[in-house]
């Protein structure tokens, strides 16, 4: 490494880290300051306090990083700038990608650990965060486990059946609105069951105004479909076991949301395996913003040589930031909605600022 990229990618490195420090930093002050009411009047330890923003703090990090690769890029190519440097590099012949290339190489090592940090420690950090805050207030938590209402329940169970609740209470453990996807040992369908509602008397399930349609190799349905007014099935799950297996997306890592996709494929749930695929390869597409940034900020770096230039080059490239996270949400929108393939809207706003970048680039004299 040469001692111009080794002094390029220090300023790039010390800037970045102080960034992250700093965004560190004011997070954990600002939650604890506008929680500090509740956290006196539940007199929570602060062994369990510390266990709590311990585990924030990857996700702080996974936030904050593609706006600390911003200012972090336009700080040191600024600086660069200001002091003629940059001239002077372009005069030896440099381009414009070769001046970069360790920002960009830095960017992508960003996004790489961004991708690893937020399988391996951000969606159980989540998990943690969540049973933590839950002992802040143990009379909440009694009162949450007696009488919680979960909608849009999706649960795959034993014996090949996937079922759908629309509403499940704890307190009295009912069901409402249920529909029961029975498959066989191919993952075809063989039976859809419709009920109106499900109770636990404690040993079995009874089901209230139930139609069970049967249904051949290619899905359709043989024959009239079967009614009744109350129906005891053979069920194996308990109410717990419901909520024992009950996880949702966000908590999951690629691997265990690949995992239910293809179980809720297989059952013929085409809008939600739609709605989870887009956020599948968001999963993805997401530690790409860090590297995204860098190239939006470098246009606007090359062109501060005066404080008022400085100023309004900085305030471009925030914009753009913030008009690129506005886009990527309307892609994943537009996805989740069906209006978009799910590889496109995860991938549509990093393709778009990539190639407005580029183009900006290449503008440069």
């Amino acid at each position: 490494m040469r001692i111009l990229d080794r002094y390029i990618l220090k300023s790039m490195w010390n800037t970045f880290i102080g960034c992250v420090l700093l965004f560190l930093f004011l997070y954990v002050i600002i939650d604890l300051f506008s929680n500090l009411d509740d956290l006196l009047k539940q007199r929570v330890a602060i062994e369990l306090l510390a266990k709590y923003y311990l585990a924030f703090l990857p996700i702080i990090f996974v936030q904050t990083s593609p706006i600390a690769c911003l200012l972090a890029t336009v700080y040191s190519l600024g600086n660069l700038n200001r002091d003629n440097e940059i001239l002077a590099m372009r005069s030896t012949g440099w381009s414009i990608f070769r001046l970069t290339h360790m920002l960009i190489l830095f960017g992508l090592l960003i996004s790489i650990f961004v991708f690893v940090a937020n399988e391996k420690f951000v969606y159980t950090a989540q998990e943690r965060m969540k049973a933590v805050k839950q002992q802040f207030d143990a009379q909440a938590v009694r009162q949450q486990k007696q009488d919680e209402i979960i909608k849009n329940l999706s649960i795959y169970g034993l014996s090949n059946r996937l079922f759908f609740v629309g509403k499940f209470s704890t307190k009295d453990n009912t069901m409402e609105n249920i529909t029961i996807l029975q498959q066989d040992e191919r993952q075809d369908l063989t039976a859809k069951i419709i009920a109106n509602k499900a109770s636990w008397d404690g040993k079995l399930w009874k089901f209230y105004q139930v139609q069970t349609f049967n249904l051949n190799a290619k899905g359709r349905v043989i024959g009239e479909p079967r009614y009744s007014e109350e129906e005891i099935m053979d069920i194996p799950e308990s109410p717990q076991d419901f909520l024992n297996q009950r996880k949702l997306p966000e908590f999951m890592n690629i691997q265990q949301l690949e995992n239910y996709i293809w179980k809720l494929s297989k059952s013929g749930a085409k809008s939600i395996v739609h709605s989870m695929k887009v956020d599948l390869y968001s999963r993805y597409a997401f530690p790409f913003t860090s590297l995204i940034i860098i190239f939006l900020g470098i246009p606007f770096s090359m062109k501060i040589r005066k404080k008022v230039v400085g100023l309004s080059s900085i305030g471009v490239s925030v914009i753009l930031c913030f008009l690129y996270y506005v886009t990527n949400a309307v892609c994943i929108a537009l996805g989740k909605g069906g209006l978009l393939p799910p590889l496109l809207s995860a991938w549509l706003a990093n393709i778009i600022f990539f190639g407005l970048s580029l183009y900006l680039i290449a503008e440069l004299p």
